[in-house]
């Protein structure tokens, strides 16, 4: 099986990418299942049902979020609705929605995607690593094939629950900092790793906001208000082979591709 993962999609040009660039190269490289982090598709922050409706016309199946997950308020009712969203996982229990979905791919394939978040420099959660394995506990008789988007900040604590989880998941791949990372991997145990696939939008930006009010909050420590930039426009992600028999990773790879400046 192949899984591809799509790196946070930003705001309008996030989604523009994944419009151009995703129904081909799920046809071309022969890719079975999509998730994407669309917890910044609106507008660079949060995410709602028409966002969303976007990434999935154009061929994703499961969207995970992160810490911007609950920034739209009007969109609690779609995490509570939409089985195909999750967010975190380890978020308290009296949040809305679903910390990971199980979905049939293959014509019979339980593939089961689970959201986590970091708790370093993050707002105050319950342990990921704990949760998770309280799931694991659940899911062990209910699926073949087990995917972690693990949302953190510290590239240490990341790098963490990807060893906590080799062997007993396919694929561990972070989300977050927006900054792809250089550093994937099959573990030991056949679990596939990276850091952080990076963002799917502006790259002639900071982190996906346009430069001068960034810039400008730095050099004086006043804040103005941030808008989306939209030059250098790119799509990336990471692109696991997965073993059905096994639930083992057998092959990443890095996936970027540049569609340019938004229309």
């Amino acid at each position: 099986m192949r899984l591809l993962f799509i790196g946070d999609v930003f705001g309008a040009p996030g989604r523009q990418a994944v419009q151009e660039i995703l129904p081909r190269l799920r046809r071309d490289r022969q890719i079975d299942v999509v998730v994407a982090n669309g917890e910044n598709a609106s507008h660079g922050r949060g995410i709602t049902q028409k966002t969303a409706d976007i990434l999935y016309q154009a061929g994703v199946d499961v969207i995970t979020t992160g810490n911007h997950a609950f920034d739209i308020v009007e969109a609690f009712p779609y995490f509570e609705s939409e089985t195909r969203l999750v967010r975190p996982a380890n978020y308290s229990k009296a949040a809305p929605g679903r910390g990971y979905v199980v979905l049939d791919v293959l014509g019979g394939v339980q593939l089961a995607v689970i959201n986590l978040i970091g708790r370093i420099h993050m707002e105050p959660v319950d342990c990921p690593f704990t949760k998770v394995d309280e799931i694991l506990e659940d899911l062990r008789s209910q699926c073949d094939i087990i995917f972690v988007d693990m949302h953190a900040e510290a590239t240490s604590e990341a790098r963490a629950m990807g060893w906590h989880l080799d062997g007993k998941v396919a694929a561990v791949l972070g989300s977050h900092t927006h900054v792809p990372t250089a550093d994937e991997e099959i573990l030991p145990q056949g679990t596939a790793y990276i850091t952080d696939v990076g963002m799917t939008g502006p790259y002639r930006s900071v982190i996906g906001m346009d430069l001068e009010p960034v810039l400008n909050k730095y050099r004086t420590g006043l804040r103005t208000k941030f808008q989306p930039a939209t030059e250098d426009i790119r799509f990336c992600g990471a692109m696991v082979e997965i073993e059905e028999s096994t639930g083992k990773a057998t092959h990443i790879e890095r996936v970027c591709e540049t569609l340019g400046a938004a229309n």
